[in-house]
């Protein structure tokens, strides 16, 4: 009630019943409680309620709730409202304050606001004026930079200007040229284009005629000549003398030849197959591309998985060491014959995606390949085969680089750093004109490409000084290394020389790095001279004798003299000092064979070559000098040793090889003797001595990768000298540090095993026989290429092998035989040294151990003498055994035994037994042929004859069967009783050594006119090409050749057909089909000469035949057996044609039959006998010929036989026909082959047959003998028949 009194009049009544009147209105009790104004209280309430009642302890809420919940709640609000007036009366005076204080602070802020108004027009202003000014100053520098700016351009455009001025003149020269190429450029690419497509594969040579004189004029010929630039050079397309440098300096020889294979190489389209026998190309190769480059054989392990892997990675795959055949495996990437729109191809049995950056190339060691037309078509051959020049730079090179290293470091920097030059200014020229190219419009600012230029001026500057400087320095020691050039040329010569030899038998292969080697050596070895001339001299000198023993301790004996002669053929060409129309003359010796002698000294064949030689300016006169003083020239011609005899008069003073013709005429027999002479006074005594190299000495220039190579000849084992060498040096079987393997029969395995030991160990292996392992040779010569490589030093390979009989069957390939050390072991020549060898074959003990004593030494040294007789007799040629046959030592150590044995077990000497052993068994066991058997037979009955020890038996005039002598004293009865070497010791004629030495020269001028090659010196100075003299020999036979015969009209003359006319019928036959087949390939030869046709492998073969005077083999074929030259050969056709054309005149028998002439004598000689067995009823297998020689010759029969039929055109080898006795006679010296007179033929019934003092003779078609058998004819003799069987006589058709 205090509380709520209004305006603090406090009421005077304050009873609890005054308060319940209050609260009794609740409403406005309520409502009055509420809406108490709290802050306005008067301070007399207050302290009237702070006195009367706050003061009242029991003025308590909690005190009051225990009576009255709404009493407690009243008394609560009660003391809220006068603590909240407390506090309200404190806050009220803040709140007074604080109002004052925001009164105070507004005003201070709008204060504030006026000034941050004025502040931000200030700040404006301040703006405004700071980017003024800053524009002010930037456009200033602007303007400054600028002005550094121009005055930077006109600086490089001043070096600019200054910089291209002298380029302006070059460019300007450029761009004319360029404006000149560009009507040419169509002409240049086609031609350029046609020579990386096509010249691959030709010889420098070639290359010149293709372009110069075939594609040029082609073009230039055309209705609208293609315009072409004058002399182009298609390698100056295509590269640049910058990159050319790059590949020398990669190891590419530095020849022009070498240049144009590297560009085609590096710019065909097809992939490269490279033609390297020297394994040039193949170096630079691997130089060229490193690491990258993935080097594969075909057929060695796991090839194709390195192709496929390539292909597909795009890597640059090798294939070395290719065959003449190709794997068909890689056939689909020879022809890139893709898949899949181009994107795969299929390598083996796999289809890969083909990387468009692989890169395929092929190589080939073969030095003249014949690859299928696919294969050229695929690929693009490149001929890498070494040139004349092109070696002889190298050569050079070497030669000074171990004479004067200084000089050819020299060379060899100036070179390389003329090299770099050209390289450096090409890039530093590129870099320029890309970035003149890549510049935008304003370049002047490009500081770089200023600089750039100042740059290429200045080292180009440099470089020219240099230039010329290395000029002066070039020109100097050029100078200094031509004085070596001599040397040069004539190894170049002499590598040229060795690598046509296996052109006489494949076994002869040498590489270049093979003759590096024997060069380096001769160098090295030469004798020191002060100057340089005789330096040069004495290198010249040593080199050539270096190679030529280097090169003959590997040729057999036959051969050497071959070697030895187109050296010094070779060496006197090249230095000009004789004639090469001469020496084509002596090796052809082509002559007119229809001259008649009318000297008793000389043959008709001697006479034909003097009259041939008469008509030429050098021998003019010599047929009538000959004439006129017949006694000067028959002393010559008789003499024993014609060669060394002088001429008579003005003949003597003719050169030496004029001589050599003039004897060849005169004495063919003695050629072999005049040559070696020749020898001896051009080149020295050195090259015509037979000096056997010691094998330690050949072992020394072996090595790991040289092994030595034995090449075996019958009856030698060289392989004893390897033996003897190991003990001395250690290398034994029994210390296990030599293997010796024998091949054959699965022993490849243990080879190999050996080798690859060998290798690490630093063996010896040592390989017999190779050649019965044909299809391991190619392993093998992969086996030592690899075994070589990082191998023990003294690691070394003895291989041996037999040569093959023809050199279509040799199968040892070049890669073994080209680097090996080749050596020939050949037994010894001649009786003495034969009889001695087989003597050496047994000792003192051996010719102790027979208790009969006498009998076994007698037959042993009769078996010694047949031994060395049958194996000497084969020097002989046919005359002394119709085939050869390989008998051996152990043929004759073999029949000792038997002796032995036999003379133990029996009381008498079996003579018979023995014979027969000896004679069809271990001798006999190597014979084939039914007339050899009989001369072997004939030997035995000669040489061992029952009680030949109490009676002298004579095994040769003047030596007989010695009595009971010890060991030694066999040998030296051998010293001193035997007789000079001659043909008689073997039953033979004398003249037989005259036939051996005729044929041996005859072969010998064959062989070195074919090792003459149509490229190389012959074709200097010759007055025709190869093909122009084939041409002409083709029309002259082609002009020449009878028509066929017309069979119908020759076999409607008569209806007869007996065995006369069939012959007649079968002998034109032959003839058509021989004259057919020489038109067809003569003309088919002629279309390929003009171009008209491509030439075939068959043309090339016709073609090599009539160069060399060969009749051509697919002629042979059809023809008849003949040792003739082509010129004899078809003079002898025609005859024969003449002969057949009289017999069909009217088919009657001619007076006397040309047996000679016919195809087929045995046919006609059948068809005596069949005649007359007709005509006489007789059995024809009960019957057999006989013959009678008449004392006439065919002029004389005028009327056929009346019985039978007169042949003529037969010749007697060994003996001659006595006329007048009617009996076989001795032969007269130098009367080779006696011509028969006219022979009659009959036949008789065979118990008619005469048997007594007759000689079973063969006849033979031609000298070879052999197959060419063709009857036997019995003819009369007073003498033994084995004195004829010993000299080897027969009857022959053709001489």
């Amino acid at each position: 009630m205090v509380l709520l009194a209004p305006h603090g009049k406090l009421p005077k009544d304050r009873s609890w019943k005054a308060a319940k009147v209050v609260m009794s209105k609740v409403d406005d009790f309520l409502q009055a409680l509420v809406n108490f104004d709290k802050e306005h209280i008067p301070e007399s309430t207050v302290r009237c309620v702070r006195d009367e009642y706050l003061s009242d302890p029991e003025f308590n809420p909690e005190f009051v709730r225990l009576k009255s919940s709404a009493a407690a709640g009243l008394c609560a609000w009660v003391l809220n409202i006068i603590r909240f007036h407390e506090v309200f009366c404190e806050v009220e005076v803040k709140k007074l304050c604080l109002s004052q204080a925001n009164a105070d602070l507004a005003e201070a802020a709008d204060k504030l606001e006026a000034i941050r108004k004025k502040l931000a027009e200030l700040d404006c202003s301040l703006d405004t004026l700071t980017a003024a000014f800053e524009k002010a100053t930037s456009e200033k520098l602007r303007c400054q930079d600028e002005v550094n700016h121009t005055n930077k351009t006109i600086e490089l455009a001043n070096r600019l200007v200054k910089g291209l001025e002298s380029e302006n003149v070059r460019w300007a020269h450029s761009v004319a040229g360029y404006h000149e190429q560009e009507e040419t450029l169509c002409g240049d690419l086609l031609l350029t284009a046609a020579f990386i497509s096509y010249a691959g594969s030709f010889s420098k040579k070639y290359r010149r005629e293709l372009l110069e004189n075939l594609w040029m004029p082609f073009l230039r010929g055309q209705k609208i000549p293609i315009p072409m630039t004058e002399g182009l050079d298609p390698v100056c397309m295509l590269t640049d003398d910058a990159t050319v440098a790059q590949w020398n300096n990669e190891g590419l020889p530095g020849d022009k030849m070498s240049t144009q294979n590297a560009t085609i190489l590096t710019n065909c389209e097809r992939w490269p197959l490279l033609i390297d026998p020297q394994l040039q190309g193949i170096k630079w190769i691997k130089i060229r591309y490193g690491n990258s480059l993935k080097v594969v054989s075909l057929g060695e392990k796991g090839y194709v998985d390195v192709i496929e892997q390539a292909v597909v990675t795009g890597d640059t795959v090798l294939i070395e060491n290719l065959e003449e055949s190709i794997d068909p495996v890689i056939d689909p990437l020879l022809g890139r014959h893709t898949i899949k729109k181009g994107s795969c191809i299929k390598v083996g049995d796999k289809e890969c995606f083909f990387h468009p950056a692989f890169r395929l190339i092929l190589h080939t060691k073969l030095a003249n390949p014949h690859y299928k037309p696919e294969i050229q078509a695929q690929t693009t051959l490149i001929n890498f085969t070494v040139t004349r020049d092109g070696l002889e730079d190298q050569l050079l090179a070497q030669v000074v680089n171990l004479e004067r290293p200084d000089l050819e470091h020299l060379k060899s920097d100036l070179t390389k750093q003329q090299n770099l030059f050209k390289i450096e200014l090409k890039l530093l020229e590129d870099e320029l004109l890309g970035r003149l190219s890549a510049a935008e419009s304003n370049f002047l600012g490009d500081n770089v490409l200023v600089e750039k230029l100042e740059t290429t001026k200045h080292t180009a500057a440099e470089i020219e000084m240099k230039v010329l400087e290395a000029k002066v320095n070039e020109v100097k020691i050029n100078e200094a290394r031509e004085h070596y050039r001599p040397v040069a040329v004539r190894s170049s010569l002499l590598y040229f020389i060795m690598n046509d030899l296996n052109k006489i038998n494949p076994m002869y292969q040498f590489s270049l790095k093979a003759f590096n080697v024997v060069f380096h050596k001769a160098v090295e070895q030469a004798e020191v001279c002060e100057d340089v001339r005789s330096r040069v001299n004495t290198l010249i000198d040593g080199i050539t004798y270096s190679t030529f023993n280097y090169i003959s301790r590997g040729l057999f004996e036959r051969d050497k003299l071959t070697f030895t002669a187109q050296l010094a053929f070779q060496l006197l060409l090249m230095s000009k000092e004789i004639d090469v129309r001469e020496l084509d003359f002596l090796l052809r010796f082509n002559i007119d064979h229809s001259y008649i002698c009318p000297v008793d000294f000389l043959s008709n064949q001697a006479w034909s070559a003097i009259k041939t030689m008469s008509f030429t300016d050098e021998f003019r006169g010599l047929d009538r000098d000959i004439e006129g003083s017949p006694k000067r020239w028959k002393k010559v011609v008789e003499s024993e040793c014609p060669e060394k005899e002088k001429f008579p008069q003005e003949w003597k003073a003719k050169s030496s090889l004029q001589k050599l013709i003039m004897m060849r005429a005169l004495r063919p027999d003695r050629m072999t003797y005049a040559v070696r002479n020749f020898v001896e006074e051009k080149l020295g005594v050195k090259y015509t001595e037979r000096r056997k190299t010691e094998f330690a000495k050949s072992f020394r220039e072996s090595g790991p990768a040289s092994p030595v190579f034995f090449i075996l000849s019958p009856g030698v084992d060289p392989l004893k000298d390897v033996e003897s060498l190991g003990r001395k040096l250690g290398f034994t079987i029994d210390l296990g540090k030599l293997h010796n393997v024998s091949l054959g029969q699965g022993q490849e395995a243990v080879a190999e095993v050996a080798m690859e030991m060998a290798a690490k160990e630093g063996h010896w292996v040592i390989l017999q026989n190779i050649h019965l392992v044909a299809r391991w040779l190619g392993s093998l010569e992969k086996l030592l290429e690899r075994c070589c490589e990082g191998s023990h030093q003294d690691y070394r390979v003895f291989m041996s092998a037999e040569p093959a009989p023809t050199p279509q069957e040799h199968i040892i390939p070049q890669g073994i035989l080209e680097n090996a050390i080749k050596i020939t072991n050949e037994p010894p020549t001649g009786m003495h040294a034969n009889l001695h060898a087989a003597l050496d074959n047994f000792d003192q003990d051996i010719l102790d151990q027979c208790s009969r004593e006498q009998e076994f030494k007698t037959i042993l040294f009769s078996l010694c003498y047949f031994h060395a007789c049958v194996a000497e007799r084969r020097k002989f040629g046919p005359q002394g055994w119709n085939r050869k046959y390989p008998f051996n030592t152990g043929d004759l150590t073999i029949s000792v035994n038997v002796l032995y044995n036999y003379l133990e077990a029996n009381s008498q000497v079996p003579w018979e037994d023995l014979r027969y052993l000896f004679g069809e068994i271990m001798y006999g066991g190597h014979i084939t042929d039914d007339w050899d058997r009989r001369l072997c037979r004939t030997y035995l009955e000669e040489y061992m004859q029952p009680n030949q020890s109490d009676r002298k038996l004579a095994l040769a005039p003047g030596f007989v069967v010695p009595s009971n002598l010890d060991y030694q004293g066999y040998h030296g009865y051998i010293d001193e009783m035997l007789p000079h070497e001659s043909p008689v010791h073997y039953g033979l004629h004398p003249n037989a050594e005259i036939e051996f030495l005729t044929v041996t020269s005859d072969n010998l001028f064959h062989t070195l006119l074919e090792l003459q090659s149509p490229d190389s010196v012959m074709g200097e100075g010759a007055s025709q090409t190869v093909e122009e003299k084939v041409k002409t020999i083709l029309d002259e036979v082609l002009e020449k050749l009878p028509e066929e015969y017309n069979m119908s009209d020759i076999t409607s003359k008569t209806a007869e057909r007996s065995p006369y006319i069939l012959v007649c019928f079968q002998e034109c036959e032959r003839m058509n089909t021989l004259i057919y087949e020489i038109r067809r390939s003569l003309k088919e030869l002629d279309l390929g000469l003009k171009g008209e046709l491509a030439i075939s492998s068959e043309m090339e073969q016709i073609q090599a035949a009539l160069f060399f005077d060969n009749v051509p083999d697919t002629w042979t074929k059809l023809a008849y057996p003949s040792t003739y030259s082509l010129a004899q050969w078809y003079n002898d056709v025609l005859l024969r044609c003449r002969e057949l054309d009289s017999w069909t005149q009217d088919l009657a028998l001619p007076t006397v039959i040309w047996l000679s002439g016919l195809f087929n004598p045995q046919s006609f000689l059948t068809a005596v006998m069949q005649s007359l067995a007709r005509k006489n009823e007789w059995p024809l297998d009960k019957m057999n010929l006989t013959v009678d020689v008449t004392k006439k010759f065919k002029e004389e029969f005028n009327q056929p036989a009346r019985e039978g039929v007169y042949v003529y055109g037969l010749y007697m080898e060994g003996a001659r026909w006595d006329t007048q006795g009617g009996v076989i006679a001795e032969a007269r010296l130098k009367e080779l082959t006696p011509s028969m007179p006219v022979i009659s033929v009959r036949a008789v019934p065979n118990d008619r047959q005469e048997t007594r003092n007759i000689y079973e003779c063969p006849l033979y078609k031609t000298k070879l003998r052999g197959t060419t058998y063709v009857w036997t004819f019995s003819l009369k003799t007073r003498e033994r028949p084995a004195k004829w069987v010993l000299a080897g006589v027969a009857l022959l058709l053709s001489v």
